[in-house]
């Protein structure tokens, strides 16, 4: 099943490869799988294609954390945060925030 998923995700990002949608689910199937390098190299696209993709850099700094790479964690957290302010996502901007705090970041 999840190799399913991953098939048909990468077929719709070979379609369209600035595909939001698909690019974070790539990603998130990537996290699940835990292949972690993969998963933050989808993220990066995703976000250098739509930078206001916000779930992006919420999972993305997740990601990071898992991979113990906190320093880049917290830069992934403080450019969500930035991004749900331009958004107006006051929900984004929560979670980023208390993500920050739960790791001591801030």
């Amino acid at each position: 099943m999840a190799t399913d998923r991953l098939d048909t995700l990468k077929n719709m990002l070979e379609q369209d490869p600035r595909n939001g949608f698909a690019r974070y689910g790539l990603a998130m199937e990537y996290v699940n799988r835990g292949e972690h390098d993969r998963a933050l190299a989808e993220f990066d696209t995703l976000l250098a294609d739509d930078p206001d993709y916000v779930a992006g850099y919420y999972h993305g700094g997740r990601t990071l954390e898992k991979s113990g790479r906190i320093d880049d964690a917290r830069a992934m957290y403080e450019r969500g945060i930035v991004a749900a302010k331009r958004k107006g996502d006051q929900h984004a901007l929560s979670e980023m925030q208390a993500a920050l705090d739960m790791v001591g970041l801030t």
